[in-house]
């Protein structure tokens, strides 16, 4: 007689939902007590915080991507690929939308998949706050796709300004949103500027590139201390990016932004990475209890409020802290989420109580490229945070991407990824030329 399994959905692979697979896997799917499965609409993930590394070429997503479907088969649980369209609590079933291919022809229907309990994972997107003309001429770094499609647009246009008769040609980059995307993307488009040269494009330098960031509150990186803005600015400042506080965008043309006072900032690449909320279908669902952003609110142990049967980690998770501020979309917040989803899931499949969810804040690092790296650590016996920068705050930045391969991969295939990506360096190419 065979022994029936709860099955355990996590729709989205970002950052915390492939660890809560991975972990589930482990835990209760290697011992067969559950069947877990992940649901990407992608065949493969790459960390976010590195999507700006994508859009500059300085990172190959086609060989530093997790394939779903390989992770899955060694770590003990199923990948689906599909797109998460509709919702039925009373059936537990999700319903995924049909499955075509490049040329739009369908390779799977609209199907349903049940499950017992439920994490949604979904992540976020850029908010335009219904922008005039931002969707129709804007760049979005939200996924591989977006970041690669960028990537095609700035090759496009580095070979314009290489091959132009025009020696005074410039390249301009306009760039809203003063977080850590936008900061990080303007840094390493100068470092990738300064690699042209290396393969033949020696027309177009550094000084060909103009770069303006486009902050509307009063100063960039608003989520961290001063004293990090204060520092980001200034390096930013001295590599030649032209920032601007204080500026709201009124609308986008096929020529630049207009501000206030019907000013235009003149770009031949425009990108939008201003505010960020969960997709609009969640509102669409009319299921949840939601936040004005999309997400969805929680409870201590971070099932929805509408759905004991129902938990959600990452960007799209409204988790109310008791001073009453809301925990911060980041990696690290997705990481710890579904730390705390994975021991509550196991104690729901064997009747243990649950245990809540306490957010750490570990501080904050942002990376500008090889020229530098800002920002704060919290201290482990106090509350206090501390400011780093330069070479010791380089390292802690890329152990945080260590850190997440270890949470997906485990420890010695982590050290072995490093070890290759030692060895690759000698043969690859320092940035995507294609």
């Amino acid at each position: 007689m065979s022994i029936i399994r709860p099955k355990i959905v996590i729709v989205g692979g970002g950052a915390g939902g492939l660890a809560l697979a991975t972990q589930l896997g482990h835990s209760l799917g290697k011992k067969e007590h559950a069947e877990i499965f992940l649901v990407d609409k992608n065949r493969s993930h790459i960390w976010k915080p590195l999507l700006h590394e994508v859009a500059t070429g300085s990172l190959d997503a086609d060989l530093d991507g997790v394939i779903y479907s390989a992770h899955a088969a060694k770590h003990s649980y199923r990948f689906v690929l599909g797109t998460f369209v509709d919702l039925d609590q009373q059936q537990k079933t999700l319903t995924l939308g049909a499955l075509s291919d490049e040329d739009g022809h369908e390779i799977l229907p609209q199907r349903t998949l049940d499950y017992d309990y439920l994490v949604l994972a979904i992540g976020s997107v850029s908010n335009d706050f219904n922008t005039p003309g931002i969707k129709d001429h804007c760049y979005f770094l939200d996924s591989n796709q977006q970041a690669e499609r960028f990537q095609h647009a700035l090759l496009d246009n580095f070979t314009r300004v290489h091959q132009s008769n025009d020696s005074d040609t410039p390249l301009k980059i306009a760039i809203v949103g003063g977080g850590a995307t936008g900061v990080e993307l303007s840094a390493e488009l100068y470092h990738v500027t300064d690699l042209l040269k290396m393969y033949g494009l020696t027309n177009m330098t550094a000084n060909k590139l103009h770069i303006s960031l486009i902050e509307a509150g009063p100063r960039i990186l608003p989520a961290l201390s001063e004293r990090i803005a204060l520092s980001a600015k200034r390096e930013l400042s001295q590599l030649g990016v032209h920032i601007t506080e204080n500026t709201q965008v009124k609308a986008a043309t096929s020529k630049g932004f207009i501000i206030q006072d019907e000013q235009q900032i003149d770009a031949d690449i425009m990108v939008w990475a201003a505010g960020v909320k969960a997709p609009d279908f969640i509102k669409e669902l009319g299921l949840f209890e939601l936040t004005r952003n999309n997400q969805i609110k929680v409870n201590d142990f971070l099932q929805s409020t509408a759905d004991d049967a129902i938990f959600v980690i990452g960007d799209c998770c409204a988790f109310t802290q008791a001073d009453g501020s809301l925990v911060p979309p980041r990696a690290q917040s997705a990481h710890q989420m579904a730390k705390t989803v994975k021991a509550n899931l196991i104690a729901c499949v064997k009747g243990r109580e649950l245990q809540p969810f306490r957010y750490q804040d570990h501080g904050s690092l942002v990376n500008l490229s090889r020229f530098s790296t800002v920002g704060s650590l919290m201290g482990n016996l106090t509350k206090n945070s501390f400011f780093i920068e330069g070479k010791i705050a380089r390292i802690m930045y890329i152990s945080l991407y260590r850190m997440h391969q270890r949470a997906i991969h485990g420890t010695w295939r982590t050290i072995g990824l490093w070890l290759s990506e030692k060895m690759m360096r000698i043969v690859r190419p320092k940035m995507k030329l294609h």
